[in-house]
């Protein structure tokens, strides 16, 4: 009878101390007399040997680790100050638990260097608007100690660029003379291809005189419309000839005319 309740106890005992649950984004990373086992335990429920097994749980899940403003200067010999942000997690578990003391710090740490190395090998237009490459070129700079540690570089983003108030007044300085320039273009190319057509116009109205009549008039008309203003209107001579011609002609045709007497 005693040794039946030995034997009960034992497996009570071994019940509550070598039974553990696993979560789905947990690996369980097993330590038999200190040395690891070659399998990381999946999620689920899991037995360990008392007092021999010792397990640590690995976090698969993605981290997102902020990297704080790394200050440097760039190819171009800018002050600028970056911050960036990181996304990685363990696909390892049993090389991110053994092979390295502590990854998530040792990837910030990773993470400030490599940040710090982008910004003195880059262009401030580089950091402003060519940032894909950026992002690429440390991803490739984290992804090799990150492989040796059981870590996957999911993602890495520079997130703000700070400039000295100096440089932003040069940069603004530079769009306002950047777009006064197009402004002047577009102003002189409007002025060329209205001059284009003037010219096309006066070559048509020279070969035929009635359109120059013709354009006066309408002139005339738009500028009476306003209503406002006194019109001095230049009066053609062909035009008294042609009226002075008619009246000739109508006073020489009348009955009782002297050219009759």
């Amino acid at each position: 009878m005693a040794f039946v309740v030995l034997i009960v106890v034992l497996a009570l005992f071994w019940l509550v101390t070598g039974v553990r649950v696993v979560q789905q984004y947990e690996r369980g990373v097993v330590f038999r007399l200190g040395r690891v086992r070659a399998r990381a335990r999946q999620p689920g429920l899991t037995l360990l040997i008392p007092v021999v097994d010792r397990m640590r749980k690995v976090n698969v899940q993605v981290v997102t680790m902020p990297v704080p403003a790394q200050e440097g200067i760039t190819k171009d010999n800018v002050s600028v100050s970056v911050d960036a942000v990181l996304y990685f997690r363990v696909v390892e578990p049993i090389k991110a638990t053994v092979d390295v003391q502590n990854y998530g710090f040792a990837m910030l740490q990773v993470a400030q260097t490599s940040l710090r190395s982008i910004i003195g090998k880059s262009e401030l237009d580089d950091l402003l608007s060519g940032r894909e490459q950026l992002h690429r070129g440390l991803e490739i700079m984290l992804e090799s100690p990150a492989t040796g540690w059981g870590v996957h570089i999911d993602r890495v983003e520079i997130k703000d660029v700070t400039l000295p108030e100096t440089m932003k007044r040069s940069m603004a300085r530079q769009a306002e003379a950047d777009r006064e320039r197009r402004a002047r273009i577009i102003t002189a190319d409007g002025e060329f291809q209205a001059a284009s057509k003037l010219a096309e116009a006066a070559t048509t109205m020279e070969r035929t005189p009635a359109a120059m009549q013709l354009r006066l008039l309408q002139t005339v008309v738009e500028v009476a419309a306003e209503k406002n203003s006194t019109l001095v209107l230049p009066f053609p001579v062909e035009l008294l000839r042609f009226f002075e011609g008619a009246a000739a002609k109508a006073y020489a045709a009348a009955p009782d005319s002297p050219a009759d007497d």
